[in-house]
């Protein structure tokens, strides 16, 4: 039933994050295993705690409107989840599946961020303090994820080059061993 009024896409949208939190604390797990850097990796651990209390916080939300907390099917999150679940399964582990973890983990924070700040900002408009500081507290945590995720792909990025070059190196080098033996 689609929502009437602010208040209901409000629920709405808050039952959609929670369910996509939910979905982050299956998926984070496999993320941080599928890490080579370990600064990589200790930023997915360190998130999948903060997620897990982010799960809390919205239970509190819930509770500050006299609602139950129930999820709904966040279908965006699971396509971004199933984006990263086929690059953790296309690539071989190295720079290279850490710099497109780190882009589908940066995606995930760009919807969060999105989703936090719309919630807060309908919190404010309906008069929900509480809601509102909850869910600013969760958003201040989204963007500082983002930012530690940016500083973590610094150097994985140029690793992940490198592998490349030594990629292109040996296409260059089987290239000149394949002519090499041809007649001119």
């Amino acid at each position: 039933m689609p929502a009437e009024n602010l208040h209901e896409l409000f629920v709405d949208e808050l039952k959609d994050i929670y369910d996509a939190e939910k979905q982050l604390t299956k998926a984070l797990p496999k993320m941080a295993k599928a890490a080579d850097s370990p600064d990589l990796r200790a930023a997915f651990e360190e998130h999948l705690e903060i997620t897990r209390m982010q799960v809390n916080r919205l239970e509190e939300v819930f509770a500050s409107l006299g609602i139950a907390a129930r999820g709904k099917p966040c279908e965006g999150m699971k396509g971004l989840i199933k984006e990263g679940q086929e690059m953790m399964e296309e690539l071989d582990k190295g720079a290279t599946l850490d710099a497109a973890l780190i882009a589908a983990a940066q995606k995930v924070e760009h919807y969060e961020i999105a989703t936090y700040g719309t919630l807060a900002t309908f919190a404010e408009i309906m008069g929900h303090q509480d809601a509102k500081d909850l869910l600013g507290q969760t958003l201040d945590e989204e963007k500082e994820a983002d930012d530690k995720l940016t500083q973590v792909a610094g150097q994985i990025n140029f690793d992940s080059e490198a592998e490349g070059e030594g990629h292109e190196m040996a296409m260059v080098g089987s290239r000149r061993k394949s002519s090499r033996g041809k007649k001119r």
